[in-house]
């Protein structure tokens, strides 16, 4: 089993600055791939930005290259650094982790959400 604990989100500006982190926790697991996701209400959960153990990313086309995604395998944590925000990037963001657990020669994969952290921008 492996817990996400998301925080940094809260209340920032327009043309601001937020930065939010995900530590992932638990035994005997490593990190595939780690990412952000954010719900606005009334529309689809959708990609912010993901990142591989690799340092691979992609990104969702909302952020427009303002949101850059980093990972810390050692300390299993993810970030994203939020500038220039926009009142349209009010969301809850939710942080996903796909993990796998291996036992000898044998691993399984599974995917984690963590409970999300609310983001608001003022005008």
């Amino acid at each position: 089993q492996v817990q996400l604990v998301e925080s940094g989100g809260g209340l920032a500006q327009a043309g601001g600055s937020l930065r939010l982190s995900c530590v992932a926790s638990g035994s005997d697991f490593s990190i595939n791939a780690m990412g952000w996701y954010r719900q606005a209400p009334g529309q689809q959960r959708g990609l912010v930005a993901r990142i591989t153990d690799r340092g691979r990313t992609n990104y969702g086309d909302s952020q427009k290259g303002r949101f850059p995604i980093s990972l810390d395998d050692a300390k299993k944590t993810v970030y994203l650094q939020m500038n220039s925000l926009e009142l349209e990037d009010t969301a809850i963001y939710y942080c996903n982790a796909d993990v796998e657990f291996c036992s000898g020669y044998y691993c399984s994969g599974t995917e984690y959400w963590g409970q999300g952290t609310q983001v608001t921008v003022s005008s």
